[in-house]
């Protein structure tokens, strides 16, 4: 079968806060759709009852704990000629949302693969931000464990692009903490909550103080933004807080030869500085 007998996959962008931000080819798409499979199908009827518009199509779950299962069914729909609409909760499907395996499975069997854009949490995050915007990479959710936490944030430590990663409200103080620990409690940083929506908040200030401020709680869709390094050192390097952030690294499971590596990259500093700070007390 050539590949114009294959139906579209369509990604399609869902607003992150304010419904009259869907633009009006997603609603062309999502009432042309044959099928359209949604993270959460509650969410999607409230958003077709937002925008007005009633689906014709079959509506299908697809979400993290059955997206394995259910894309064959949906590849066997796009083989069969049929138009798949894929929609997540909110902003674009793949990023950090299901999705890339059925996209993964179309493009492999040649099946055209097109997108709606629309709003994303990043891109609105690191707008507002104040932060530079001229180069960044996404590094979606950190490790929920202490340990894998500080080892990612120990990698990102000479990272020079401003970060953006996506939290969990209840986890939001420890990651600041624990970026203020491995990236240096100065380094300046924004956590912005609820973008688009009636209770948006944008805090904007050094590692620590928002650390602290978050102690207080945090509710609602957290995107953090973080500044890159500036070429400087990005641990301190002071005897006490390299043999503390190698603790750390060991404290996560990463042998100590290893830990010394990392730390000694982080601080600009020779790996053998920093052996002999950790092994001559």
């Amino acid at each position: 079968m050539d590949r114009e007998a294959h139906g579209v996959l369509v990604l399609a962008g869902t607003p992150i806060g304010q419904a009259d931000d869907a633009p009006p080819r997603l609603v062309a798409e999502l009432t042309r759709a044959d099928v359209v499979a949604a993270e959460d199908t509650r969410r999607l009827k409230r958003l077709c009852s937002d925008l007005g518009i009633t689906l014709s199509g079959r509506v299908v779950s697809y979400f993290e704990g059955n997206e394995q299962a259910r894309t064959p069914l949906l590849l066997e729909a796009l083989l069969a000629g049929e138009r798949v609409v894929l929609v997540t909760d909110a902003g674009m499907p793949s990023v950090s949302d299901p999705g890339y395996r059925l996209v993964a499975a179309a493009v492999e069997e040649d099946v055209r693969v097109t997108a709606v854009p629309g709003p994303s949490a990043v891109l609105t995050a690191l707008a507002v931000s104040g932060l530079p915007v001229d180069r960044f990479c996404f590094e979606g959710f950190l490790p929920r464990k202490a340990g894998e936490r500080a080892r990612r944030l120990a990698a990102l430590a000479a990272e020079e692009r401003t970060m953006v990663f996506f939290e969990a409200p209840h986890r939001t103080e420890a990651a600041l903490q624990a970026m203020a620990e491995a990236l240096g409690g100065d380094r300046p940083a924004a956590v912005c909550r609820e973008l688009t929506k009636t209770h948006e908040e944008v805090v904007r200030g050094p590692l620590a103080e928002l650390a602290a401020w978050a102690a207080e709680g945090v509710r609602g869709e957290v995107t953090l933004v973080v500044q890159g390094a500036s070429g400087g050192p990005s641990v301190a390097s002071d005897p006490d807080s390299l043999r503390a952030a190698v603790a750390r690294l060991e404290e996560g499971g990463t042998p100590r030869k290893e830990a010394i590596v990392q730390v000694a990259k982080a601080a600009g500093l020779p790996k053998r500085e920093v052996y002999q700070v950790v092994h001559v007390q």
